[in-house]
Protein backbone atom coordinates (compact mmCIF):
# COMPACT_ATOMS: atom_id res chain seq x y z
CA UNK A 1 0.00 0.00 0.00
CA UNK A 2 1.33 3.64 -0.67
CA UNK A 3 2.22 5.52 2.17
CA UNK A 4 0.35 8.07 3.70
CA UNK A 5 1.46 11.70 2.18
CA UNK A 6 0.22 15.46 4.08
CA UNK A 7 0.57 18.35 2.03
CA UNK A 8 0.18 21.39 3.69
CA UNK A 9 0.07 24.76 1.79
CA UNK A 10 1.04 27.49 4.13
CA UNK A 11 0.52 30.78 2.08
CA UNK A 12 2.83 33.35 1.56
CA UNK A 13 5.46 31.66 3.52
CA UNK A 14 8.99 32.33 2.22
CA UNK A 15 12.44 30.83 2.68
CA UNK A 16 13.95 33.77 4.81
CA UNK A 17 11.35 33.49 7.25
CA UNK A 18 12.29 29.78 8.53
CA UNK A 19 13.87 29.60 11.92
CA UNK A 20 13.06 30.37 15.70
CA UNK A 21 9.41 31.51 14.69
CA UNK A 22 8.50 28.37 13.06
CA UNK A 23 10.24 25.67 15.15
CA UNK A 24 7.22 22.90 14.11
CA UNK A 25 8.30 23.67 10.23
CA UNK A 26 12.50 23.76 11.22
CA UNK A 27 11.46 19.81 13.04
CA UNK A 28 11.01 18.63 9.73
CA UNK A 29 14.23 19.31 8.81
CA UNK A 30 15.58 18.43 11.81
CA UNK A 31 14.59 15.12 11.60
CA UNK A 32 16.51 14.65 8.81
CA UNK A 33 14.57 16.28 6.02
CA UNK A 34 14.94 19.53 4.38
CA UNK A 35 14.20 22.82 3.22
CA UNK A 36 14.90 24.69 -0.43
CA UNK A 37 13.72 28.04 -1.98
CA UNK A 38 11.28 27.03 -4.81
CA UNK A 39 10.33 29.24 -7.97
CA UNK A 40 7.05 30.16 -8.84
CA UNK A 41 5.13 30.49 -12.10
CA UNK A 42 3.73 33.20 -13.79
CA UNK A 43 1.49 34.30 -12.31
CA UNK A 44 1.89 33.74 -8.74
CA UNK A 45 -1.54 34.19 -7.77
CA UNK A 46 -3.56 31.26 -5.80
CA UNK A 47 -5.89 29.25 -8.33
CA UNK A 48 -2.63 29.29 -10.79
CA UNK A 49 -0.32 28.38 -8.34
CA UNK A 50 -2.32 25.48 -6.82
CA UNK A 51 -3.51 24.13 -10.25
CA UNK A 52 0.34 23.56 -11.41
CA UNK A 53 1.05 22.20 -8.34
CA UNK A 54 -1.50 19.58 -8.98
CA UNK A 55 -1.06 19.25 -12.43
CA UNK A 56 2.50 19.85 -13.26
CA UNK A 57 1.33 21.80 -16.36
CA UNK A 58 1.44 25.44 -16.66
CA UNK A 59 -1.25 27.88 -17.41
CA UNK A 60 -1.37 26.98 -21.26
CA UNK A 61 -2.39 23.37 -20.35
CA UNK A 62 -4.03 23.62 -17.61
CA UNK A 63 -6.24 26.75 -18.42
CA UNK A 64 -5.98 28.62 -15.13
CA UNK A 65 -4.47 31.57 -16.48
CA UNK A 66 -5.07 34.04 -13.10
CA UNK A 67 -7.62 33.83 -10.12
CA UNK A 68 -10.36 34.57 -12.82
CA UNK A 69 -10.81 36.32 -16.21
CA UNK A 70 -13.13 37.71 -19.10
CA UNK A 71 -15.70 35.15 -20.34
CA UNK A 72 -15.89 36.70 -24.18
CA UNK A 73 -19.30 34.69 -25.30
CA UNK A 74 -20.48 36.31 -21.73
CA UNK A 75 -19.14 39.62 -22.30
CA UNK A 76 -18.73 39.14 -18.24
CA UNK A 77 -15.68 38.71 -16.11
CA UNK A 78 -16.11 36.19 -13.52
CA UNK A 79 -13.48 36.07 -10.70
CA UNK A 80 -13.08 32.93 -7.32
CA UNK A 81 -14.99 30.29 -9.66
CA UNK A 82 -15.11 26.88 -7.79
CA UNK A 83 -15.86 24.33 -10.20
CA UNK A 84 -12.94 21.60 -10.41
CA UNK A 85 -13.80 20.99 -14.04
CA UNK A 86 -12.23 24.74 -14.97
CA UNK A 87 -8.77 22.57 -14.49
CA UNK A 88 -7.70 20.92 -17.77
CA UNK A 89 -5.21 17.86 -16.95
CA UNK A 90 -4.16 15.01 -15.25
CA UNK A 91 -4.13 15.48 -11.12
CA UNK A 92 -1.52 13.53 -9.46
CA UNK A 93 -3.94 11.45 -7.55
CA UNK A 94 -5.83 10.83 -10.89
CA UNK A 95 -2.04 9.47 -11.97
CA UNK A 96 -1.86 7.45 -8.13
CA UNK A 97 -5.09 6.11 -9.33
CA UNK A 98 -4.01 4.18 -12.54
CA UNK A 99 -1.13 1.97 -10.29
CA UNK A 100 -3.16 1.94 -6.95
CA UNK A 101 -6.67 2.18 -7.86
CA UNK A 102 -7.90 2.21 -4.09
CA UNK A 103 -6.14 5.63 -4.01
CA UNK A 104 -7.78 7.86 -1.48
CA UNK A 105 -7.57 11.82 -1.45
CA UNK A 106 -8.91 14.22 1.23
CA UNK A 107 -8.58 17.69 -0.58
CA UNK A 108 -9.01 20.94 2.35
CA UNK A 109 -9.39 24.33 1.02
CA UNK A 110 -7.47 23.71 -1.69
CA UNK A 111 -8.98 26.02 -4.69
CA UNK A 112 -11.24 24.17 -7.44
CA UNK A 113 -12.50 21.93 -4.82
CA UNK A 114 -15.79 21.40 -5.37
CA UNK A 115 -16.68 18.32 -7.50
CA UNK A 116 -12.85 17.16 -7.66
CA UNK A 117 -12.52 13.77 -8.21
CA UNK A 118 -11.27 12.98 -4.22
CA UNK A 119 -12.29 11.42 -1.53
CA UNK A 120 -13.18 13.57 1.24
CA UNK A 121 -12.56 17.44 0.25
CA UNK A 122 -14.53 20.89 2.46
CA UNK A 123 -14.57 24.59 0.89
CA UNK A 124 -16.21 27.69 1.33
CA UNK A 125 -19.72 27.64 0.17
CA UNK A 126 -22.01 31.11 1.38
CA UNK A 127 -25.46 30.34 0.97
CA UNK A 128 -27.59 33.24 -0.62
CA UNK A 129 -31.16 33.20 0.25
CA UNK A 130 -33.42 34.99 -2.03
CA UNK A 131 -33.95 37.75 -0.34
CA UNK A 132 -30.37 39.39 -1.49
CA UNK A 133 -28.99 38.11 2.51
CA UNK A 134 -25.54 36.10 2.52
CA UNK A 135 -25.29 32.70 4.88
CA UNK A 136 -22.09 31.63 6.04
CA UNK A 137 -22.25 28.05 5.17
CA UNK A 138 -19.34 25.61 3.83
CA UNK A 139 -19.07 22.77 0.61
CA UNK A 140 -18.47 19.49 1.32
CA UNK A 141 -17.95 16.25 -0.15
CA UNK A 142 -19.42 14.09 0.07
CA UNK A 143 -22.39 16.35 1.91
CA UNK A 144 -22.87 14.91 5.37
CA UNK A 145 -18.82 15.64 6.58
CA UNK A 146 -20.06 19.52 6.58
CA UNK A 147 -22.29 18.50 9.16
CA UNK A 148 -20.36 16.41 10.68
CA UNK A 149 -17.22 19.20 11.31
CA UNK A 150 -19.90 21.30 12.40
CA UNK A 151 -21.24 19.39 15.08
CA UNK A 152 -17.49 18.98 16.52
CA UNK A 153 -15.72 22.35 15.47
CA UNK A 154 -19.25 24.87 14.82
CA UNK A 155 -19.81 26.70 11.64
CA UNK A 156 -16.30 27.49 9.39
CA UNK A 157 -15.71 31.05 10.37
CA UNK A 158 -16.03 32.66 6.91
CA UNK A 159 -15.78 35.93 8.24
CA UNK A 160 -12.37 34.92 9.44
CA UNK A 161 -11.17 33.67 6.15
CA UNK A 162 -11.52 36.79 4.49
CA UNK A 163 -12.03 41.05 4.73
CA UNK A 164 -11.37 43.08 7.61
CA UNK A 165 -11.65 40.39 10.20
CA UNK A 166 -9.58 37.58 8.69
CA UNK A 167 -7.30 35.79 11.42
CA UNK A 168 -5.72 32.83 12.03
CA UNK A 169 -9.56 31.42 13.30
CA UNK A 170 -10.06 30.32 9.81
CA UNK A 171 -6.60 28.32 9.53
CA UNK A 172 -6.70 26.64 12.67
CA UNK A 173 -10.79 25.65 11.76
CA UNK A 174 -9.24 23.84 8.27
CA UNK A 175 -6.05 22.29 10.38
CA UNK A 176 -8.86 20.78 12.62
CA UNK A 177 -10.80 19.53 9.91
CA UNK A 178 -8.24 17.91 8.40
CA UNK A 179 -7.02 16.24 11.44
CA UNK A 180 -10.56 15.01 12.07
CA UNK A 181 -10.74 13.68 8.52
CA UNK A 182 -7.28 12.06 8.64
CA UNK A 183 -7.89 10.52 11.66
CA UNK A 184 -10.58 8.93 10.90
CA UNK A 185 -10.47 8.10 7.57
CA UNK A 186 -6.25 7.98 7.02
CA UNK A 187 -6.03 8.87 3.09
CA UNK A 188 -3.60 7.86 0.92
CA UNK A 189 -3.41 12.15 0.42
CA UNK A 190 -3.88 14.72 2.30
CA UNK A 191 -4.18 18.36 0.95
CA UNK A 192 -4.58 21.30 3.56
CA UNK A 193 -4.51 24.71 2.57
CA UNK A 194 -3.59 27.66 5.31
CA UNK A 195 -4.25 31.20 4.42
CA UNK A 196 -3.17 32.95 7.51
CA UNK A 197 0.26 34.64 6.07
CA UNK A 198 -1.89 36.31 3.00
CA UNK A 199 -3.28 38.78 5.28
CA UNK A 200 -1.22 41.18 7.20
CA UNK A 201 1.79 39.81 3.95
CA UNK A 202 -0.83 42.03 2.44
CA UNK A 203 -2.27 44.53 5.32
CA UNK A 204 1.43 45.44 6.07
CA UNK A 205 3.61 44.20 3.66
CA UNK A 206 6.45 41.65 4.86
CA UNK A 207 9.00 43.93 6.17
CA UNK A 208 6.70 44.78 8.98
CA UNK A 209 8.12 43.10 12.55
CA UNK A 210 4.62 42.47 13.41
CA UNK A 211 4.13 39.74 10.51
CA UNK A 212 6.81 37.37 13.28
CA UNK A 213 3.64 36.89 15.12
CA UNK A 214 1.56 35.63 12.34
CA UNK A 215 4.69 33.43 11.34
CA UNK A 216 4.17 31.91 14.73
CA UNK A 217 0.37 31.86 15.01
CA UNK A 218 0.44 29.71 11.31
CA UNK A 219 3.33 27.24 12.35
CA UNK A 220 1.21 26.32 15.40
CA UNK A 221 -1.15 25.23 13.40
CA UNK A 222 1.42 23.19 11.22
CA UNK A 223 2.10 21.26 14.23
CA UNK A 224 -1.08 20.81 15.13
CA UNK A 225 -1.10 18.68 11.87
CA UNK A 226 1.94 17.63 11.84
CA UNK A 227 1.68 15.86 15.15
CA UNK A 228 -0.49 13.50 14.03
CA UNK A 229 0.82 12.99 10.77
CA UNK A 230 3.67 11.69 12.66
CA UNK A 231 2.02 9.54 14.78
CA UNK A 232 0.37 7.70 11.81
CA UNK A 233 4.11 7.69 10.13
CA UNK A 234 3.09 9.58 7.14
CA UNK A 235 5.38 11.57 5.02
CA UNK A 236 4.64 15.48 5.02
CA UNK A 237 5.80 18.53 2.59
CA UNK A 238 4.96 22.09 3.57
CA UNK A 239 5.12 24.36 0.58
CA UNK A 240 3.99 27.82 -0.72
CA UNK A 241 2.35 29.18 -3.81
CA UNK A 242 4.34 32.25 -3.60
CA UNK A 243 6.06 34.64 -1.72
CA UNK A 244 4.80 38.32 -1.20
CA UNK A 245 6.92 41.33 -1.88
CA UNK A 246 6.72 45.02 -0.45
CA UNK A 247 4.69 47.27 -2.80
CA UNK A 248 4.09 51.50 -2.49
CA UNK A 249 2.82 52.02 -6.29
CA UNK A 250 -0.70 50.75 -7.12
CA UNK A 251 -1.24 51.37 -11.06
CA UNK A 252 -5.14 52.17 -11.72
CA UNK A 253 -4.56 50.40 -15.67
CA UNK A 254 -8.37 50.41 -16.40
CA UNK A 255 -8.19 54.18 -15.67
CA UNK A 256 -5.29 54.61 -18.11
CA UNK A 257 -7.54 52.39 -20.56
CA UNK A 258 -10.00 54.59 -20.16
CA UNK A 259 -8.34 58.05 -20.05
CA UNK A 260 -7.07 56.77 -23.74
CA UNK A 261 -10.54 56.36 -25.18
CA UNK A 262 -10.35 52.23 -24.47
CA UNK A 263 -12.32 51.75 -21.76
CA UNK A 264 -15.92 52.42 -21.66
CA UNK A 265 -18.21 52.82 -18.34
CA UNK A 266 -22.16 53.32 -18.46
CA UNK A 267 -23.84 55.40 -16.27
CA UNK A 268 -26.64 53.29 -13.83
CA UNK A 269 -29.99 54.25 -13.30
CA UNK A 270 -29.01 54.15 -9.48
CA UNK A 271 -26.17 57.00 -9.96
CA UNK A 272 -22.73 55.27 -10.30
CA UNK A 273 -20.85 53.76 -12.97
CA UNK A 274 -19.98 50.38 -14.06
CA UNK A 275 -17.08 49.18 -17.11
CA UNK A 276 -18.98 48.03 -19.73
CA UNK A 277 -16.76 45.07 -21.43
CA UNK A 278 -18.81 44.21 -24.00
CA UNK A 279 -18.62 47.78 -25.29
CA UNK A 280 -15.07 48.29 -24.35
CA UNK A 281 -12.18 48.29 -26.94
CA UNK A 282 -9.85 47.50 -24.71
CA UNK A 283 -10.01 46.76 -20.62
CA UNK A 284 -7.93 44.74 -17.55
CA UNK A 285 -8.77 42.21 -15.20
CA UNK A 286 -6.48 43.08 -12.20
CA UNK A 287 -5.26 40.58 -10.48
CA UNK A 288 -2.21 41.23 -7.93
CA UNK A 289 0.95 41.68 -9.72
CA UNK A 290 -0.97 41.30 -13.30
CA UNK A 291 -3.61 42.62 -15.61
CA UNK A 292 -5.01 40.16 -18.38
CA UNK A 293 -6.22 42.87 -21.12
CA UNK A 294 -8.93 42.27 -23.19
CA UNK A 295 -8.68 44.29 -26.52
CA UNK A 296 -11.55 43.34 -28.84
CA UNK A 297 -10.16 44.58 -31.99
CA UNK A 298 -6.67 43.23 -33.12
CA UNK A 299 -5.71 46.63 -34.59
CA UNK A 300 -5.71 47.98 -31.34
CA UNK A 301 -2.62 45.27 -29.74
CA UNK A 302 0.05 47.07 -30.72
CA UNK A 303 -1.30 50.94 -29.64
CA UNK A 304 -1.87 49.81 -25.92
CA UNK A 305 0.90 48.05 -25.45
CA UNK A 306 2.56 50.93 -26.51
CA UNK A 307 1.19 52.75 -24.17
CA UNK A 308 0.89 50.51 -20.89
CA UNK A 309 4.64 49.81 -21.62
CA UNK A 310 5.28 53.25 -20.33
CA UNK A 311 3.68 52.96 -17.56
CA UNK A 312 5.98 53.65 -14.15
CA UNK A 313 5.60 50.42 -12.37
CA UNK A 314 4.56 48.28 -15.48
CA UNK A 315 7.50 45.74 -16.16
CA UNK A 316 6.20 43.83 -19.32
CA UNK A 317 3.09 44.12 -21.26
CA UNK A 318 3.13 40.51 -22.92
CA UNK A 319 1.39 40.30 -26.64
CA UNK A 320 0.28 36.69 -27.68
CA UNK A 321 3.67 36.33 -29.38
CA UNK A 322 5.38 36.34 -25.99
CA UNK A 323 2.92 34.51 -24.18
CA UNK A 324 4.24 31.44 -25.07
CA UNK A 325 7.77 31.94 -23.84
CA UNK A 326 5.95 32.64 -20.41
CA UNK A 327 3.71 29.34 -20.66
CA UNK A 328 0.32 31.47 -20.61
CA UNK A 329 -0.43 31.28 -24.31
CA UNK A 330 -4.27 30.46 -23.40
CA UNK A 331 -7.96 31.33 -25.03
CA UNK A 332 -8.78 32.62 -21.54
CA UNK A 333 -5.73 35.04 -21.43
CA UNK A 334 -5.95 38.93 -22.40
CA UNK A 335 -4.58 39.59 -25.96
CA UNK A 336 -1.93 40.84 -23.49
CA UNK A 337 -0.71 40.11 -20.19
CA UNK A 338 0.60 43.45 -18.16
CA UNK A 339 3.19 42.69 -15.66
CA UNK A 340 4.02 45.03 -12.66
CA UNK A 341 7.82 45.16 -10.93
CA UNK A 342 8.64 43.91 -7.66
CA UNK A 343 6.76 47.29 -5.87
CA UNK A 344 3.93 47.94 -7.84
CA UNK A 345 0.71 46.24 -8.16
CA UNK A 346 -2.61 46.72 -10.07
CA UNK A 347 -6.25 47.93 -9.25
CA UNK A 348 -9.24 47.35 -11.44
CA UNK A 349 -9.80 50.90 -10.39
CA UNK A 350 -12.18 52.22 -13.43
CA UNK A 351 -14.10 55.43 -12.27
CA UNK A 352 -12.28 58.55 -12.27
CA UNK A 353 -14.39 60.32 -9.38
CA UNK A 354 -14.58 58.63 -5.84
CA UNK A 355 -18.27 60.01 -5.93
CA UNK A 356 -19.51 57.65 -9.40
CA UNK A 357 -17.80 54.67 -7.64
CA UNK A 358 -20.17 51.97 -8.08
CA UNK A 359 -21.96 50.34 -4.72
CA UNK A 360 -19.57 47.39 -4.52
CA UNK A 361 -16.63 48.96 -4.24
CA UNK A 362 -17.10 49.88 -1.08
CA UNK A 363 -18.37 46.29 -0.17
CA UNK A 364 -16.11 42.95 0.58
CA UNK A 365 -17.69 41.56 -2.90
CA UNK A 366 -15.24 39.14 -4.52
CA UNK A 367 -17.74 38.23 -7.12
CA UNK A 368 -18.74 41.35 -8.66
CA UNK A 369 -15.60 43.58 -8.88
CA UNK A 370 -13.44 43.23 -12.15
CA UNK A 371 -10.70 42.30 -10.66
CA UNK A 372 -9.24 41.71 -7.07
CA UNK A 373 -9.27 43.88 -4.27
CA UNK A 374 -7.02 43.38 -1.11
CA UNK A 375 -8.05 46.85 -0.09
CA UNK A 376 -11.16 45.02 0.91
CA UNK A 377 -8.74 43.71 4.48
CA UNK A 378 -9.57 47.38 5.54
CA UNK A 379 -13.04 47.58 5.69
CA UNK A 380 -14.36 49.90 8.43
CA UNK A 381 -16.46 48.06 10.43
CA UNK A 382 -17.30 51.68 11.74
CA UNK A 383 -18.54 53.12 8.49
CA UNK A 384 -19.42 49.54 7.08
CA UNK A 385 -17.37 50.65 3.64
CA UNK A 386 -14.20 49.69 1.96
CA UNK A 387 -12.14 52.98 1.83
CA UNK A 388 -10.82 53.37 -1.84
CA UNK A 389 -7.47 54.36 -0.86
CA UNK A 390 -4.79 51.80 -2.56
CA UNK A 391 -2.16 53.10 -1.19
CA UNK A 392 -2.84 50.92 1.76
CA UNK A 393 -1.94 48.05 0.63
CA UNK A 394 1.59 47.26 1.50
CA UNK A 395 2.76 43.69 0.44
CA UNK A 396 1.34 41.92 -2.93
CA UNK A 397 2.65 38.95 -4.90
CA UNK A 398 2.19 37.68 -8.89
CA UNK A 399 5.69 37.96 -10.46
CA UNK A 400 8.07 35.52 -10.27
CA UNK A 401 11.07 36.03 -8.18
CA UNK A 402 14.43 34.45 -8.44
CA UNK A 403 15.43 36.32 -4.59
CA UNK A 404 15.63 33.82 -1.57
CA UNK A 405 13.97 35.72 0.08
CA UNK A 406 10.88 36.26 -2.04
CA UNK A 407 10.85 32.86 -3.15
CA UNK A 408 8.28 30.26 -1.61
CA UNK A 409 9.96 27.28 -0.15
CA UNK A 410 9.25 23.43 0.03
CA UNK A 411 10.02 21.58 3.58
CA UNK A 412 10.02 17.90 3.84
CA UNK A 413 10.51 15.15 6.49
CA UNK A 414 11.57 13.02 3.51
CA UNK A 415 15.52 13.55 2.21
CA UNK A 416 14.47 11.80 -0.65
CA UNK A 417 12.64 13.57 -2.63
CA UNK A 418 15.20 16.36 -2.92
CA UNK A 419 17.45 14.75 -5.08
CA UNK A 420 20.14 17.40 -5.29
CA UNK A 421 17.94 19.82 -7.48
CA UNK A 422 16.46 23.31 -6.67
CA UNK A 423 12.74 23.26 -7.32
CA UNK A 424 9.86 24.98 -9.05
CA UNK A 425 6.38 24.40 -8.35
CA UNK A 426 6.51 23.12 -11.78
CA UNK A 427 8.28 20.36 -10.94
CA UNK A 428 5.76 19.93 -7.80
CA UNK A 429 4.12 17.32 -9.32
CA UNK A 430 6.35 15.03 -11.10
CA UNK A 431 8.00 14.68 -6.93
CA UNK A 432 4.77 14.34 -5.58
CA UNK A 433 3.13 11.51 -7.98
CA UNK A 434 6.55 9.73 -7.69
CA UNK A 435 5.87 10.12 -3.76
CA UNK A 436 2.13 8.95 -4.01
CA UNK A 437 3.51 6.05 -5.37
CA UNK A 438 5.70 4.91 -3.43
CA UNK A 439 4.63 2.40 -0.96
CA UNK A 440 5.76 0.80 2.27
Amino acid sequence: MPRPLVVINVVGLTYDRLGDNTPNIMQLVNDGGFARPMGTVLPAVTCSAQSTILTGELPNKHGIVANGWYFRELSEVFLWRQSNRLVHGERIYDAARKIHPEYTVSKMFWWYNMYADVDWSVTPRPCYPADGSKLFDSYSQPAELKSQLQDRLGVFPLLKFWGPTANIESSRWIARAAVDVFNRYLPHLTLIYLPHLDYNLQRLGPDDPKIARDVQAVDAEVGRITKVAHERNADIVVLSEYGITQVDRPIHINRILRDNGYARVRKEIAGWETLDYGESTAFAVADHQIAHVYIRKESDIAAVAELLRKVDGVEHALDRKQHASFGIDHERSGELVVVSDKRSWFTYYFWLDDALAPDYARTVDIHRKPGYDPVELYFDMATRSTPLDATLICGSHGVSSADDDQQSVIVSNQPDLLQGRSWCDLDLAEMLIAEVCRED
